[in-house]
């Protein structure tokens, strides 16, 4: 079974991180919560606390096929400057190992130079000035290779099914957005 990993930090976007979640699980993927500091009680941007799976010290990520990096602010902020997380997320994506971000998280990615040499991305309008030597797409979200990157908040299933269909197979993702309506929404 495929495992994941979402990292979250205080002011985090719920939406982002608990969709991510969600679509992952109802598509069979073991997926974690971490708190990346040494409270597993982590508060969201809009006030929402949300009890990690882990936190960071307890956490062992060598089993990881999937890192995630939520946006919000400032969430986001809070991610890039915990340095372990930083030299996990680069060495992780560097391997060739999918790695997601969606919203502001992308400046991460970019701030780690793995979207050099123009790689196509996207973020949340007004972080594309971060995304270091990349091809900014502003589409909802963008695929190229081992990297997903997403939006905003209102891409957070898209995005969600993008990941969930690089690691299980077309065929689970569409079961998976049928089964919630996504692609009735779609139709309209």
């Amino acid at each position: 079974m495929a495992k994941a990993y979402v990292f979250l930090a205080n002011g985090f976007e719920e939406v982002e991180a608990l969709t991510i979640v969600d679509v992952l699980i109802r598509g069979g993927v073991d997926v974690t919560t971490v708190s990346i500091t040494d409270n597993e009680n982590v508060t969201g941007a809009h006030g929402i606390t949300v009890v990690a799976d882990q936190v960071w010290d307890e956490a062992d990520f060598s089993d990881a096929d999937v890192l995630l990096l939520p946006g919000g602010m400032p969430g986001t902020s809070n991610l890039f400057e915990k340095r372990e997380l930083c030299e996990l997320v680069k060495q992780h994506a560097e391997s060739g190992k999918l790695t997601g971000a969606i919203c502001a998280a992308p400046l991460i990615l970019g701030g780690l130079g793995l979207l050099r040499g123009g790689r196509n991305a996207t973020c949340y309008p007004g972080f594309e000035q971060y995304l270091t030597d990349a091809n900014y797409t502003q589409e909802v979200y963008t695929v190229d290779g081992n990297i997903i990157t997403g939006n905003g908040p209102a891409a957070a299933l898209p995005f969600s099914y993008a990941v969930l269909r690089a690691i299980q197979g077309e065929e689970t993702a569409n079961t998976v957005a049928e089964q919630m309506m996504f692609l009735k929404l779609m139709e309209k």
